[in-house]
């Protein structure tokens, strides 16, 4: 049995070695733009490159993020991250955005491509649309029960990739838009603030409503394994390389253990985790009584070990009787009562009746010495524990050397070497071989023996070799012609005048890019959608019928709008739906998620509309989306007006513009302590619905979402859960701006 990649997270470069240290066969980690944790160190591109070039030296992976939501005026410099990783060459690229898909696939097809969590991909007919736009592996949707994981396993040969700890979303990936609603720091844009994470208030109390326990799924190991998905990931990226260790370590053992040692070895693993100071574990999303336990509200949502009270407060730091030791070189947390987000620090003075300490003992009083403001009677969680910051290993990372493309044809008199992307002219040399009577030269003896450059600016990039029968090739003369070889091309070849690959890609990119403009004439009057209510009569030039795998069309409906999310055993029902519709003389059908592309292939159609919450930012995904047949597009609802006109301007389809309603800001199949209208210590007003025909629960603003008219652009008008001439409403971030 082939064992799955352990995939860790690496927020830093140290994290990095720490994950490789403790035995991970991959780690995954973002640039310092365009990925989901931009809020973490990250990486500079000289260091990435050091990185991967450290990790296939041990035989490790490397996966790079950019896996975010991309405007229209950010798609030059999105060509230019995908141009510098096609030259840093990681293992994998992670993607949320359909044009960053795209672009990596037309421009950069060296890049390999994953589909990250963030796509919400989660049925058998997802998988299908991933292997379509030419991933290799999905990062399956949270919120799968083990049983759908193994139904939708069986039905592809794409890698599948699955989360087995750390911290939990409460909302479907890709779909939340809780953060973005409260001050424009979008969750899909690597910003989130975790508004989950803060106390609500209710008729029927207050409490933690949105946030989940975290994942731990040690006992689930050889059920994954078994089942035979390539990589159990760890959620983490904002994590320090103490935890990164231990969770490594800890699934390291298990996943190595012989089937006899496993109940044995499971303490133990557990034990290393209980460092790790998350919070309270659970099985996720894995199955039915842990998604409905998932949710305590009455604990706090923060992570870490509670150590105390914040009781004094002066202007150089804070002090608490502690509950734990702490010593220097820890990190701690101070947590507002409210929940919010609190201030973050490494403890590096500290003292002990006012005398300077490098530790502290439980039921001891410690004064600890910040900068930051601190909240009064804050509670103060250790988040961490000292740790190497791994400099003298990063220091000592060789630099990032120049690729050499190499190309051999080798015959029994000759040896050609030809360089693909440098001015080095044929290097052509006599020979006289022999036929082989057992191990001839082949072309891994002259990849492994031509990799060595002796150079510390030179190294072998991609390499192809022709050999015309089978040859003994000596190995010292090998040995000598590549010496031989290598000096003449570093006589030769100065280091800038290597070609770099991506920049064809890159210009092609451009050039194709100026090309792109609308290839639709408007109307003069544009129609308007409105998504009724079952047997509603809203007024309207369309009238849209929400579907959830039931037959709730009526005659009042002349379109359908498809669900967003709907799980493999319900899959057939759905498909039974739409074809019902579509037998019924409904034409236009609304998409809400990837997997619907593929239900409406052999499905009588004339328009095929993209719309919430599936995101559209940019005209490279309006491209890549018109590849299925999409009449139109809606800009995706948390854009600002700037982003929707720019996406108007080049977009090759028509766009539309949600004017009016109630977006759902978070949808969730755990199960919500609370239901009714809710608030948080602002003035912030919600309301949670649960909806039996799916099993979700939905969190809506009060105030109505309303926007102005704009022009060239269709109109949508969401009243399942909004009325007309709405007293309070809001603009979103239409009039200010997202993150």
């Amino acid at each position: 049995m082939i064992l799955p990649e352990i995939l860790a997270p690496a927020g830093s470069p140290a994290c990095a070695l720490a994950a490789f240290e403790a035995g991970a066969d991959a780690v995954y980690a973002g640039l310092s733009k365009f990925n989901a944790r931009e809020r973490g160190e990250n990486f500079t591109p000289e260091v990435m490159a050091q990185i991967v070039d450290y990790a296939h030296k041990q035989g490790k992976k490397v996966y790079v993020t950019l896996n975010t939501l991309i405007k229209e005026n950010e798609l030059p410099q999105v060509a230019e991250y995908l141009a510098l990783l096609e030259e840093i060459a990681p293992d994998a690229l992670l993607v949320q955005d359909l044009g960053v898909l795209r672009m990596a696939r037309e421009y950069f097809p060296s890049l390999t491509l994953h589909a990250s969590t963030q796509m919400g991909i989660h049925n058998s007919a997802g998988l299908r649309m991933a292997k379509e736009l030419g991933v290799t592996r999905v990062v399956l949707e949270r919120q799968m029960t083990i049983e759908e994981i193994a139904a939708v396993k069986k039905q592809t040969d794409l890698e599948l990739e699955v989360f087995i700890h750390g911290a939990l979303c409460a909302s479907l990936s890709g779909q939340c838009l809780f953060s973005s609603y409260l001050g424009g720091y979008s969750g899909n844009r690597g910003k989130c603030k975790q508004p989950c994470r803060r106390r609500y208030f209710s008729k029927s109390g207050n409490g933690f409503f949105f946030s989940p326990q975290d994942l731990c799924s040690l006992e689930m190991l050889p059920v994954l394994k078994k089942m035979g998905i390539a990589s159990l990931k760890i959620e983490g990226r904002l994590k320090q390389p103490d935890y990164v260790k231990q969770t490594v370590g800890a699934y390291r053992l298990l996943l190595d253990a012989p089937e006899e040692e496993f109940a044995k070895r499971l303490g133990e693993a557990r034990n290393m985790l209980s460092k790790g100071c998350g919070r309270r574990w659970s099985l996720g999303f894995f199955n039915k009584k842990s998604s409905d336990e998932l949710i305590q509200h009455d604990a706090l949502g923060a992570a870490g070990m509670l150590c105390g009270t914040v009781d004094e407060l002066r202007e150089n730091g804070f002090g608490f009787t502690t509950a734990k030791r702490l010593f220097i070189g820890d990190r701690v947390r101070v947590q507002p009562q409210s929940g919010e987000e609190g201030s973050a620090m490494t403890i590096t003075r500290m003292f002990i009746d006012n005398m300077a300490s490098r530790k502290a003992l439980p039921g001891q009083h410690v004064f600890i010495l910040c900068d930051k403001p601190m909240p009064e009677r804050g509670l103060v969680f250790k988040i961490g524990e000292s740790f190497s910051d791994y400099s003298k290993e990063l220091a000592a990372l060789p630099p990032r050397r120049n690729k050499v493309d190499l190309k051999i044809s080798l015959s029994a008199q000759l040896i050609i070497i030809e360089v693909l992307n440098a001015p080095f002219e044929k290097w052509v040399r006599p020979l006289e071989l022999q036929a082989a009577a057992k191990r001839p030269v082949d072309k891994e003896t002259l990849e492994k023996e031509f990799s060595a450059a002796d150079s510390d600016e030179f190294m072998l990039g991609n390499f192809t070799a022709e050999i015309d029968g089978e040859y003994f090739f000596p190995a010292s003369e090998l040995k000598a012609l590549r010496r031989s070889f290598w000096e003449e091309f570093k006589t030769v070849v100065a280091p800038e005048s290597i070609f770099r690959n991506s920049a064809e890609g890159l210009a092609r990119f451009a050039l194709d890019y100026r090309k792109i403009r609308p290839l639709y004439a408007l109307p003069e009057h544009l129609t308007e959608t409105v998504a009724m209510k079952p047997n509603g009569a809203e007024p309207g030039n369309r009238k849209a019928i929400r579907a959830n795998g039931v037959y709730d069309f009526n005659k009042l409906s002349n379109e359908v709008i498809l669900p967003e999310f709907c799980p493999e055993p319900k899959l057939a029902s759905l498909k039974k739906a739409i074809r019902i519709a579509s037998d019924s003389g409904i034409r236009r059908f609304r998409i809400t998620s990837l997997f619907e592309l593929e239900l409406m292939k052999g499905v009588p159609f004339d328009e095929l509309l993209i719309s919430f919450p599936l995101p559209v930012c940019n005209s490279m995904a309006v491209l890549e989306l018109s590849r299925f047949g999409v009449t139109r597009v809606m800009a995706h609802v948390e854009l600002e007006k700037s982003s929707i006109e720019e996406l108007r301007d080049k977009s090759p389809l028509p766009v539309e513009l949600y004017r009016y309603g109630r977006p759902a800001l978070l949808i969730t199949r755990a199960k919500v302590p609370v239901s009714g209208e809710i608030r948080d210590n602002r003035t912030n007003e919600f309301s949670i619905r649960y909806d039996r025909r799916d099993g979700m629960t939905r969190l809506y603003p009060v105030k109505i979402h309303s926007v102005p008219r704009l022009a060239g652009v269709y109109d949508f008008y969401d009243l399942t859960n909004a009325h007309w001439n709405a007293q309070e409403t809001e603009s979103f971030n239409y009039e200010g701006g997202l993150e």
